[in-house]
């Protein structure tokens, strides 16, 4: 059995400074975030995010502090090992049912939640991850995002397609928040990923050599015309708003090359939600850079 403390009460000062972290400002302050659920506890602890303490529901202790084979020994990499963490100075907690919905998503329980210290990295610590012979993959730059469940979307396709990382510009959602960490299955702590101005951003991709690919309702090119593979930077603007002018002002400058592409829309609706937007710009990178790697035939 691994050594935990006991809530009851959903009162306690570590409950209720757990659930002030879906705030922002709390967040901000603190460093710290809320992780919930199983597999984003363990994909945070194997990227090596810091876990200060994992809070375990009462219906859930038998698995989680006592589970078969013993605490230390599962071989699945989406459950956290527990007495792991704890031996690293994690603090572990069983808490009652009430306390536990206090800081748990909605009604997806899991039996877990962590508090975690995690904020998304400037721009200056951005790595993308390199591919095979050292060429270039793309990014994704997703500018003005709002809902938490598309920035989460975005960081899920990167991870599933095989980008080099996200680059999150003028936010207006944190990289944080706790239903990022949930809407992207916890790739939010293994995607290369840095927050930004559109300005930084422009800076990046200048002096990374990077295309810029904007997707825009008007955009000159058919989405699978142009060139995603490689040293790209797909560009998303907001849903309301599209991407910012200075991209457009940038680029006529002379400081970026920049393609405007457009995905057709044969109904009512003149766009696509921006997180389908960027799965199927991603996939369409994926499969230009398949096709150029296959052998020709002689």
């Amino acid at each position: 059995m691994i050594a935990h403390d006991l809530i009851t009460s959903a009162a306690n000062p570590r409950i209720r400074a757990a659930a002030a972290l879906r705030d922002a400002d709390a967040r901000r302050e603190s460093g710290l975030t809320l992780v919930d659920g199983r597999r984003e506890v363990a994909r945070a602890a194997r990227a090596g995010v810091a876990i200060v303490e994992i809070f375990v529901d009462e219906g859930d202790r038998d698995a989680a502090l006592d589970p078969p084979g013993g605490p230390a020994t599962t071989a699945d990499p989406d459950v956290p090992r527990l007495a792991e963490l704890a031996a690293g100075g994690t603090r572990i907690a069983l808490v009652s049912r009430r306390a536990f919905e206090r800081i748990a998503f909605g009604g997806r329980n899991e039996g877990l939640v962590a508090v975690a210290r995690y904020r998304a990295p400037a721009l200056s610590g951005f790595a993308p991850a390199g591919a095979a012979g050292g060429s270039p993959r793309p990014i994704l730059v997703v500018e003005g995002v709002e809902k938490p469940g598309n920035l989460g979307a975005i960081l899920r396709t990167a991870d599933a397609a095989g980008l080099a990382g996200v680059i999150a510009c003028d936010a207006r959602t944190d990289p944080g928040n706790p239903a990022v960490i949930r809407a992207s299955l916890g790739t939010v702590f293994s995607v290369p990923l840095a927050v930004a101005t559109a300005a930084e951003a422009i800076e990046w991709c200048r002096g990374h050599g990077r295309r810029v690919v904007a997707a825009t309702p008007q955009g000159g090119t058919p989405w699978h015309e142009a060139t995603l593979a490689g040293a790209t930077a797909i560009l998303l603007g907001s849903e309301a708003h599209g991407i910012a002018p200075l991209w457009e002002r940038a680029a006529g400058a002379g400081t970026i090359t920049l393609e405007t592409v457009r995905l057709p829309m044969a109904g009512m609706a003149d766009s696509l939600n921006v997180s389908a937007t960027a799965a199927v710009l991603a996939y369409e990178a994926v499969r230009q850079e398949t096709v150029r790697q296959r052998p020709r035939r002689s």
